[in-house]
């Protein structure tokens, strides 16, 4: 199975709006409700790829209720999430139907104390034995060290499970000194770690701070990937109009499932791609459109070139 870390879940609550304006009352079209959070909605993709998938971290109150409820619905993911006091937080996108632009407002999640982390590590070693591979994705709670993730992939390297990060800030830098597998920030953190615009420069400079590889997500423009067997720009063959949030999420499935596979670099990069214009035509994060995924496998450019032996 794959594990993936979600420290801070969310119910995710998407609104449909005409026309989204400032300082007005609008009529909501459509509401949707989802389990969510970074690392869930990664494992929302894998299972729909049909990999089985465990999701740990943390849930409480009524919206971690309605959080591990709704993940008891999801074939092919099973919840290893660990209670706690406080509320799991709401995250909520309003998404503009004339424009296709989405705004987006996260909570902040509750405040883990001591003994909740101790019981989340405890029940993360226990988990890693069946794991083939760990995502440790999204933001950190309250209360939880901002090392966290560091630690996490010392131990999870020490059981010889690999791992892809996929944080920000402060818990991405102190996470690439405990040398994770896999990183892959979007080009605003990839800025913000490296202090670079240029993608190229930045990917390669990300990867020289600890991680073995390094994928980032441009948007639009695809992603750009610096690993030990060479480096690769993977393309969408058209820009896709819709609700980017959880796009991100399905790159990393992607990936994650291509290195389960034991894919070559330029498959998981196809993959990756696909799956994250087909989630940007889709109505919620954690979903892709499967058509729209089948149909730009074929057509995804994937261009680079591999390291010399």
């Amino acid at each position: 199975m794959i594990l993936t870390v979600t420290l801070n879940t969310a119910l995710d609550i998407t609104y449909r709006v005409r026309s989204l304006r400032p300082h007005a009352t609008h009529r909501v079209s459509e509401v949707t409700e989802r389990p969510g959070g970074k690392g869930v909605n990664v494992a929302r993709v894998l299972a729909a790829l049909g990999h089985p998938v465990t999701v740990t971290g943390f849930a409480g109150g009524g919206t971690g209720r309605a959080v591990r409820d709704a993940l008891g619905a999801v074939p092919g993911v099973v919840d290893a999430l660990v209670p706690t006091g406080g509320t799991t937080r709401r995250t909520v996108a309003v998404v503009d139907e004339r424009s296709g632009d989405t705004t987006q407002l996260n909570e902040p999640g509750p405040t883990i104390a001591p003994a909740e982390w101790a019981a989340f590590l405890a029940a993360f070693e226990d988990l890693l034995p069946a794991a083939a591979a760990v995502a440790l994705c999204g933001s950190l709670p309250p209360g939880v060290p901002v090392g966290a993730y560091a630690g996490l992939i010392r131990t999870a390297r020490a059981a010889g499970v690999p791992v892809l990060l996929d944080t920000s800030g402060e818990p991405l830098r102190r996470g690439l000194a405990a040398r994770p597998d896999l990183i892959k920030p979007n080009a605003e953190e990839l800025a913000e770690l490296t202090g670079s615009h240029e993608p190229t420069r930045a990917t390669q400079d990300a990867r020289r701070r600890g991680a073995h590889a390094v994928v980032a997500s441009l948007g639009a423009q695809g992603l750009l990937a610096v690993t030990p067997e060479g480096h690769w720009r993977a393309t969408p063959p058209a820009r896709v109009h819709g609700n980017p949030t959880g796009a991100g999420d399905s790159v990393a499935a992607g990936l994650l499932s291509g290195l389960v596979e034991q894919l070559p670099w330029p498959a998981r990069l196809t993959r990756a791609t696909a799956l994250a214009a087909a989630t940007v035509g889709a109505p919620v994060a954690g979903e892709f459109d499967r058509a729209v995924y089948e149909e730009l496998l074929a057509r995804v450019a994937v261009s680079g070139e591999v390291s010399a032996a």
